[in-house]
């Protein structure tokens, strides 16, 4: 049998990290797509590596929801759906240093960078709030 992960976080305290995590993952897509718009450079196409990781987390949720799963998970679906989010978004803060440092496609790795920490820090919080399920 599979071991079993329990949500531990409140409606409340899921909802404040809901909200921004997802403006987070969007922050990096939409400034991902404007990068490729722009110019197909090294840092656009490295940009697309956090970008998958965030939408296999996003995709894994969804999924979730349309099979009506509650707060208990197993491992590997927390894994696929909060864990992927947050390495996502750490190697989104990593990547957005980097154009920063480059000084490439002007502003969007500070918006990048923005979005990249909103996705961590709480795709992260979420991510903890699991326990293992006695």
């Amino acid at each position: 049998m599979h071991d079993l992960y329990e949500m531990k976080l409140t409606d409340a305290q899921w909802w404040a990290c809901d909200i921004p995590g997802n403006i987070g993952w969007i922050i990096w897509i939409v400034c991902t797509v404007l990068c490729l718009r722009d110019e197909v450079s090294g840092y656009a196409l490295l940009s697309l590596i956090p970008a998958a990781l965030m939408l296999t987390g996003v995709a894994e949720l969804i999924s979730e929801r349309i099979a009506k799963l509650g707060r208990i998970l197993p491992k590997i679906r927390v894994l696929r759906g909060f864990g992927a989010l947050t390495l996502g978004g750490l190697a989104g803060i990593v990547t957005a240093a980097g154009g920063m440092l480059l000084h490439v496609h002007g502003k969007q790795p500070f918006w990048m960078l923005a979005g990249a920490l909103l996705c961590t820090v709480f795709a992260c919080i979420c991510y903890l709030g699991y326990r293992k399920k006695a």
